[in-house]
């Protein structure tokens, strides 16, 4: 039987401590024990059930890593303070000094900025590699990696990685494949391709309403008991802690997941056709002409579509902040960072979301400055939201008029 991320959501109800329809929330940063060797034992992780300090785990971040581990298809989770977070206590979880990662050269900026400014200091090197190559992915591949980074749909061109042969390149290296699902949450289901470890940023589609930071990890039960050691685990001891209050929120914003996802997915490909139709130079792994689309289709859920995910090339950053900026005025979106909102987000990654890479790499990896990255919302009235899109490029000069 094939495997269905919504369904696992959905088998896994908590209640609430009087039989509430809502788990309790855990409001509380230690925790009591009934006798010495309790707490001996829970120090040591000998014990099940219980709790010792919320900056190891509390019932309310147990609760999300569970539905969030049952989602991924993991033994295991571990919720973050950020997505940041997530992917920093991964990194720093696996590699020590003297060690390397291949990661893809399109990623988040600041999945980008740790691995190319800060673990240079801790003497952890990176080879950034085209993750469309699986065969420039495995070249890179030196005796001291411990590990591949990918994102499943990459920030912000939106190349799409080959999770499966990804995945066979690590096992026949001994390296463990990353694989960073926040663009797709449903849509892929990196572990059940075989990856080892996934991580998204809570922030985006997961939690929906841009009220809440967050981050997790999704792995096996070794690899997250062992990130939470308090001896030498990194994300006990870094101190990425989610706050319980911000579980309980988000927790109750994976119920409405599926059916985001799929709205945010059925306007992104309506703009996009329409858009294409009319000459834009867009991006959108669910039309024809995008270079992966045949790959996406070969991996992702069917159901949940192809994702919220636009871009746009504006060919100038003149006209790209013009037509941003119109947009916002018309009520078409907001001008903002982020993604995954009820309302559609657009910005210019290249002197935003994606500023941390410099302009010459920008321009190597094909990152266009007048590019403008669309997050669809959850328009009702998508029609209207295409001719209103499709006004504003007219009016600055991206569409010729000739198209209306």
């Amino acid at each position: 039987m094939k495997f269905n991320p919504a369904e696992q959501l959905e088998k896994n109800p908590a209640f609430g401590q009087f039989r509430g329809v809502n788990p309790s929330i855990s409001d509380s940063a230690t925790y009591t024990f009934k006798t010495a060797q309790e707490m001996m034992d829970t120090f040591e992780g000998k014990s099940e059930g219980l709790f010792l300090y919320t900056r190891h785990t509390s019932p309310s971040n147990m609760y999300l890593a569970n539905a969030l581990a049952a989602m991924e298809g993991t033994e295991a989770a571990n919720v973050m303070g950020s997505g940041m977070g997530a992917i920093s206590t991964t990194i720093l979880q696996i590699c020590e000094a003297g060690d390397h990662i291949v990661s893809s050269r399109t990623i988040y900026g600041g999945s980008y900025a740790i691995m190319k400014n800060y673990l240079p200091k801790l003497n952890i090197q990176t080879s950034f590699v085209d993750v469309t190559s699986c065969a420039k992915i495995e070249a890179a591949i030196q005796p001291n990696t411990k590990m591949i980074y990918v994102e499943a749909m990459s920030n912000p061109l939106l190349e799409i990685a080959n999770i499966p042969e990804l995945a066979k390149i690590a096992k026949r290296h001994n390296v463990l494949l990353v694989v960073d699902n926040t663009f797709s949450p449903l849509i892929m289901s990196p572990i059940k391709m075989g990856a080892d470890i996934v991580v998204h940023s809570l922030t985006k589609f997961i939690n929906g309403m841009n009220d809440a930071v967050g981050g997790v990890v999704c792995a096996s039960e070794e690899f997250i008991t062992a990130s939470k050691s308090v001896m030498d685990g990194a994300a006990m001891l870094i101190g990425s802690t989610m706050d319980s209050l911000r579980s309980a929120s988000i927790l109750k914003n994976t119920h409405t997941l599926a059916i985001r996802m799929k709205k945010h997915s059925e306007n992104a490909l309506y703009i996009s056709q329409k858009l294409e139709n009319d000459g834009a130079r867009i991006v959108y792994p669910g039309l024809a002409s995008h270079k992966n689309h045949e790959l996406f289709k070969e991996m992702y859920n069917e159901e949940f579509g192809f994702g919220g995910m636009i871009t746009i090339d504006a060919l100038t950053i003149e006209k790209a902040d013009k037509f941003m900026e119109l947009m916002q005025i018309r009520g078409f979106g907001d001008l903002a960072v982020s993604l995954g909102f009820y309302r559609t987000l657009f910005n210019a990654p290249g002197s935003g979301t994606s500023s941390e890479v410099p302009e010459d790499e920008q321009q190597e990896m094909g990152l266009s400055a007048g590019l403008v990255r669309f997050s669809m919302g959850l328009d009702h009235n998508i029609e209207n939201t295409y001719q209103g899109i499709k006004q504003c490029m007219i009016e600055v000069g991206i569409l010729e008029s000739v198209t209306v």
